[in-house]
């Protein structure tokens, strides 16, 4: 008959002591059996519970172990880890009780991996239900925490790839021949690198709504971009961004092309000018930090222009083009040691990014990475 936790304490303790031994033997047989003791004295036993229901969900039989969960959560509600197992047991089980179980958990949980397991759980379930717009806030999270792994940056592409498919056909289907479809057409054509079709259709965009936001940025973007040392095609690029600004208000990214047509243009003070009003109004914004580290290399000032390059480095560590340029500044500043560490971080990250563009050509995709272009300051 069983009796209460207090009935036996010293044979509960001795079972107890043999069962965490044989644990860490992973000697899970023995385990099993000197926790069926502890549950033959105190049949209410969490611990004995929790640590049974483990056992047999690492060997699969989810049937047990949602049996020995619900009993050691019966006793005390409030077991995170026995909440996201129990859950994840009710969901290979297919009851419906596990969804509740790991949104519970989920909130609940600090162990980075089985807070990972329950997420990418609850997002299955989102995603068989139809719910695919009800999982992002949890794969964001999952992101934010886990960062590196692998299994959650797989699915986090593949659901935002079909989230903006989903919202893609909705818009073709609501407003085929809108100024944001062409938009949408413009932006893919960029990314199969038709710089001419891209324009075509942003251009486009313009004639259906000259009021539509983002547009002339893009568009002058991509104008630039087509012919980089054609003084007409910059004129355009800088004519648009002018008007956008007109139109939409100003922002550090178009100040910071502005001064990119400056530079183009050989006209450094014109340059400097609009990368500090982008600053002024972003001081984070990297393309602003080293175009103004770039005019003041450009400017044989390269202690000033260090200033900036390493703000940049701070803010995007990846950053290859700020790193050429560190590297550069910190030769003419005759700092050896820091210029032969930076170009040595500048060839490490250009060499793991040019991977990454060759897997992209793999896939008959143009990269979704930044351009950086490494400029040569230093002549």
């Amino acid at each position: 008959m069983a009796q209460t936790a207090n009935s036996k304490p010293s044979e509960i303790q001795a079972h107890m002591q043999r069962a965490q031994a044989a644990l860490k033997a992973k000697d899970l047989a023995t385990a099993t059996t000197e926790f069926r003791a502890v549950l033959a004295f105190d049949s209410l036993n969490v611990e004995a519970h929790v640590n049974l229901g483990v056992i047999a969900f690492s060997q699969n039989d989810y049937g047990a172990a949602a049996e020995h969960f619900r009993k050691a959560l019966s006793v005390r509600r409030s077991i995170p880890q026995a909440q996201a197992l129990l859950g994840i047991s009710e969901r290979r089980l297919g009851n419906k009780d596990a969804k509740s179980l790991l949104e519970s958990a989920f909130a609940k949980l600090r162990d980075t991996k089985l807070r990972t397991q329950v997420g990418m759980e609850l997002i299955g379930i989102h995603y068989q239900e139809g719910n695919a717009d009800q999982a992002v806030p949890i794969l964001q999270k999952l992101v934010n925490f886990n960062p590196d792994d692998i299994d959650i940056l797989y699915t986090a592409q593949r659901l935002y790839r079909e989230l903006a498919d989903d919202t893609l056909n909705k818009l073709a289907v609501l407003a085929p021949g809108s100024a944001r479809m062409q938009q949408v057409i413009a932006e893919s054509l960029i990314n199969d690198n038709d710089l001419s079709g891209a324009i075509e259709h942003f251009k486009k965009a313009l004639e259906i709504d000259p009021q539509v936001p983002g547009v002339r940025f893009e568009l002058a973007e991509a104008i630039l971009e087509s012919e980089k040392g054609n003084s007409s095609v910059q004129a355009e690029a800088k004519s648009e961004l002018e008007t956008a600004i007109r139109l939409e208000g100003d922002s550090a990214k178009a100040q910071s092309e502005l001064g990119k047509i400056a530079v183009l243009m050989s006209d450094a003070e014109g340059a400097r000018k609009h990368y500090a009003r982008a600053l002024a109004l972003d001081p984070h914004d990297t393309k602003a930090l080293l175009g103004m580290g770039r005019v003041l290399m450009l400017t044989d000032q390269p202690q000033e222009a260090r200033k900036y390059l390493e703000t940049a480095v701070q803010i995007d560590p990846l950053n290859v083009a700020a790193r050429y340029q560190l590297a550069q500044a910190y030769r003419r500043l005759q700092m050896s040691d820091q210029a032969r560490k930076e170009m040595h971080l500048f060839q490490e990250i250009k060499k793991a990014k040019d991977q990454v563009e060759d897997l992209y050509r793999q896939m008959n995709k143009q990269s979704k990475l930044p351009a950086e272009e490494v400029q040569e300051t230093d002549q």
